[in-house]
């Protein structure tokens, strides 16, 4: 991390060159859909739909980035909003990206690899750039909250498991699938990364006739236009 930017790809967004290169990787063809459909073509980005989960999006995600010089990687989708923190319909900008059930169980809890002390299940975004986003967002007339977005293998269905994960994260605004494994290969090539995230449904008991996606994916569209403004 830069001590004068903090910023992890070590350059502030004033001091990058005038033509950024931006990575966005999704989940599905319908997210990608939406951010492309927002983007209007703008050429500076790359849009991918890497694959439902950790893993593929690591893998893709890793493989775009050997194929492509990138300035910044950004992780986009539809998501779970934690309530209180992030209403259906909103977006979420993380402030920092979280593999929330990566660690072990005991008989006293749940450990974080933080804890096991294998590594680490948290990676800071850019704070320049969220804090940009974010605001350009806000400006747009977006609801937006900042907060850590979990990325979890397995998506919340019960009270009980919303309630663990907020406590294991204060403040935790939104879940999703992919977002970790999109920054831990954009950390291995020294990339910052952001993840930004619709909210298509509460996490908790899981109930499909509630999930408003269009919506999200309406929001994801709208947040992607006001990326045109932003990262350049």
């Amino acid at each position: 991390m830069d001590p004068q930017t903090g910023s992890p790809g070590g350059i502030s967004p004033e001091r990058r060159k005038a033509v950024m290169r931006v990575l966005v990787m999704t989940a599905v063809p319908a997210e990608r859909d939406a951010v492309l459909r927002g983007l209007r073509g703008d050429s500076r980005f790359d849009v991918l739909a890497g694959g439902v989960g950790v893993a593929a999006a690591a893998a893709s995600t890793a493989r775009a980035l050997a194929a492509a010089e990138y300035d910044l990687v950004v992780s986009a989708g539809i998501g779970g909003g934690f309530t209180g923190q992030a209403e259906v319909g909103s977006l979420v900008v993380a402030n920092e990206i979280i593999a929330a059930d990566l660690g072990a169980e005991t008989p006293d809890g749940f450990l974080s690899v933080d804890e096991l002390g294998f590594g680490s299940a948290r990676i800071q975004v850019d704070p320049g750039w969220a804090a940009r986003v974010t605001e350009a967002l806000r400006d747009a007339g977006l609801p937006v909250s900042t907060g850590p977005v979990l990325t979890v293998s397995t998506v919340t269905g019960t009270a009980e498991t919303a309630r663990e994960l907020g406590a294991r994260v204060p403040g935790a605004a939104a879940e999703a699938m992919e977002g970790y494994g999109v920054a831990v290969a954009a950390r291995q090539c020294g990339l910052p990364v952001l993840e930004v995230r619709a909210v298509s449904n509460p996490v908790g008991p899981r109930d499909r006739a509630s999930w408003r996606i269009a919506e999200a994916l309406n929001a994801l569209e709208a947040a992607s236009t006001v990326f045109l403004e932003v990262l350049r």
